[in-house]
């Protein structure tokens, strides 16, 4: 019974510690004008929490398959304020630019 309950720990152990790592975002600018940048996603409603415009140039970061992406809005890396947030995925572009 001893042995079934450390095998059943170490499955438990090695389940979580298995668990992805976090991936950096990939360098990239805002590719429009003028982009809207929000704080979280609600998948009832669309973007909530505004938090500011980006404009052309503003240094950001996504990651394409590893960051998500909801009905176009992606989860990207200001890196003006360092922090995170959610934009339209078509203004977001010029990977690897910087």
């Amino acid at each position: 019974m001893r042995a079934l309950v450390l095998a059943c720990a170490a499955l438990l152990l090695g389940a979580t510690t298995a668990a992805a790592d976090p991936v950096p975002p990939r360098h990239a600018i805002v590719v429009c004008q003028t982009a809207s940048f929000y704080g979280n996603y609600n998948h009832s409603v669309g973007p909530v929490e505004f938090k500011r415009t980006l404009t052309y140039g503003n240094k950001i970061g996504h990651t394409p398959g590893a960051h998500p992406v909801y009905n176009g809005w992606a989860a990207s890396m200001d890196f003006g304020p360092n922090d995170w947030g959610y934009l339209r995925i078509e203004c977001i572009g010029g990977y690897d630019s910087w």
